[in-house]
């Protein structure tokens, strides 16, 4: 601020997951070795504390296998975006997500660019510049851009990145976890084709997988905030955490209902919805939820919008819960990630 130096922010969503953190980091780079004579420089800016980032355990894992020290990422609570923001100075392109959460609202008029791959909630109008297709990874839609631009920008470290990235997120090209798309598939040849020394699909797949599933060790509260986005209206806000564990397992962990109470109070949160995910042997995923709130109103009110839903249908089936507090429910539509789930409980608010 003092040198008036511009800046032009490259960030993904709050959640901070693989592709949120790739998408920035090969995005950012793309930008400054092309922009002809730049007048601001460009960061990539993980959007979560730096002390969250240990329970980002896939991101972790690979940056660390690809030589990038976590001292060389810069972290949300480490620049103002509001000050740089208010001196004229900011810049910002959201990848992995096109709406900035009701904390950021007065960073919105700073948005020049859009990345994302989840259905548009709302328009932008120009100068800003939107990418919203439905693509199975944030990083497809990074890895089209920069294959488009001047050849020799794509190093090996980027492409080693977007590769592990796409994998993970497309649950390694397999379509029976509905997520992958023919352009996920694209990009993950034409890396390979142009970086034939990357390794397998399979091991890559693997260890990153084991990595983002790794949860010894970890409490209930850092369970529930290593994949955490948050929904709100005038009245309440509600959390919703992907985590990495059969739901029958994580409710019987000691002290859950008390961990809950005191997690959903430090935060504010009037609710919490806790989205379980569990792979068998052929990467099929099993879906599970977990619905919590003290209030009964609320917490009928996301049940009935989860049950009920059409677009898309979840197929819930109710599971015995521990607590009244607590609703459970096997989800018989495993293809319907947070992603397709959020929507419905953001109507339902």
């Amino acid at each position: 601020i003092q040198q008036h130096q511009e800046i032009h922010v490259v960030m993904g969503n709050e959640a901070c997951d693989l592709d949120s953190t790739v998408s920035a980091l090969a995005l950012a780079y793309f930008l400054a070795q092309t922009t002809p004579a730049p007048k601001a420089a460009f960061v990539p800016v993980l959007n979560i504390p730096r002390a969250d980032f240990a329970l980002r355990t896939e991101t972790a894992f690979l940056l660390r296998e690809r030589g990038i020290p976590a001292a060389s990422l810069l972290f949300r609570d480490e620049i103002d975006l509001g000050r740089l923001h208010h001196a004229g100075l900011l810049s910002l392109t959201l990848v992995d997500h096109h709406v900035l959460p009701g904390a950021d609202a007065a960073l919105e008029e700073a948005v020049v660019e859009v990345l994302d791959h989840r259905p548009l909630e709302r328009a932008r109008g120009p100068p800003c510049q939107v990418t919203v297709e439905p693509v199975g990874s944030c990083a497809t839609l990074v890895t089209e851009r920069i294959l488009q631009g001047p050849p020799g920008v794509l190093d090996r470290t980027t492409a080693a990145l977007l590769h592990g990235t796409i994998l993970l997120d497309c649950i390694n090209l397999k379509p029976a976890a509905g997520k992958v798309t023919p352009r996920d598939v694209a990009c993950v040849s034409l890396l390979e084709e142009r970086f034939p020394e990357l390794p397998a699909r399979d091991a890559v797949f693997g260890a990153l997988q084991a990595a983002k599933f790794d949860v010894t060790g970890l409490t209930t509260e850092q369970m529930l905030r290593k994949d955490l986005k948050a929904l709100s209206n005038d009245e309440a806000v509600v959390a919703i955490s992907g985590v990495f564990e059969d739901l029958e397992t994580f409710l019987l962990r000691p002290g859950l209902l008390q961990d809950l109470e005191a997690f959903c109070q430090a935060r504010g949160y009037a609710g919490l919805v806790a989205m379980t995910v569990s792979f068998n042997e052929h990467h099929e995923p099993t879906r599970k939820l977990a619905v919590y709130s003290p209030q009964e109103p609320l917490r009928s009110t996301l049940c009935r919008a989860l049950e009920e839903a059409t677009a898309p249908s979840l197929l819930l089936r109710p599971l015995p819960s521990p607590w009244p507090s607590v609703a459970a429910y096997a989800q018989g539509n495993a293809v319907a990630t947070r992603k397709k789930v959020l929507p419905i409980l953001r109507a339902a608010l």
